[in-house]
């Protein structure tokens, strides 16, 4: 058994870290499933939501410090393989689906970054999300990047400058997590809502995830003009003519994903 696993629900697809007995630590090996798991779900058909779940107490760990995510193998090489995390990074909003975090234990370090790439956050009561690297001695360089999207900096600098954590309540006051639930639910209200996503065209889906990601970062009257084209791209589809055309004679759309 890999350090991934895979569980196809309807069009929902659930991806499970499965390193339940390193704490779900991410390794080189994981990091590279993760990324191949994410590539895959992008061109898949049959995929139109992927959900983020793992074994164990724990949802991730962060970082394994005993393998490239520290210092084996030489400078080099435990560089080269930390990068391969910042393509994990990148691989999340890039994927053409949206992708869920179940979250039902502690996320920390890596892991809370893992965590804030995905486009929703589901997370039990009994989730702690937090950066402990300060007191290692370390910071949490890469995950800022993505954290500093999604949380308000004063609330995000007491965070990473004294090594705390979040419990599931407090990340979904300062908007890293959407939904809290029962012990238990996690996953199966992140599955309910990729459900939901799944049933929508693939097509103006991945075209409306590419542009949200996009407009991040642009100033905004470039945001508007980039948005103003991808309006008349998306009124040029079939699944918008057959979306309008199935509202007007009050029937379910057929999506063909074009």
């Amino acid at each position: 058994m890999g350090v991934v696993e895979r569980e196809q629900r309807g069009r929902v697809r659930v991806v499970w870290l499965s390193r339940p007995d390193q704490r779900n630590a991410l390794s080189a090996e994981l990091v590279d499933d993760l990324i191949a798991e994410i590539s895959d779900a992008s061109a898949a058909e049959d995929t139109g939501a992927v959900v983020l779940a793992a074994r164990g107490k724990v949802f991730c760990a962060g970082g394994d410090l005993k393998g490239s995510m520290g210092m084996s193998g030489g400078f080099l090489a435990a560089h080269q393989g930390r990068g391969r995390f910042v393509q994990l990074m990148s691989a999340i909003p890039k994927c053409s689906v949206p992708i869920i975090a179940a979250v039902h234990g502690d996320a920390m370090g890596g892991g809370l970054g893992l965590v804030a790439a995905c486009d929703i956050v589901v997370a039990e009561k009994r989730a702690r999300l937090g950066t402990p690297e300060i007191k290692l001695g370390l910071f949490p360089w890469i995950i800022l990047a993505v954290l500093q999207r999604d949380v308000p900096r004063k609330k995000l600098a007491e965070l990473v400058y004294t090594g705390g954590h979040w419990t599931a309540d407090q990340a979904e006051r300062v908007g890293l997590v959407n939904h809290v639930v029962d012990t238990g639910d996690a996953l199966e209200r992140a599955v309910e809502i990729g459900a939901v996503i799944a049933s929508r065209s693939p097509a103006i889906v991945a075209l409306g995830k590419g542009a949200f990601h996009e407009v991040a970062d642009l100033d905004y009257e470039h945001a508007l003009a980039f948005m103003h084209g991808q309006l008349s791209l998306n009124l040029l589809t079939e699944d918008a003519m057959e979306g309008i055309g199935a509202f007007l004679q009050k029937r379910a759309p057929e999506w063909k994903g074009r």
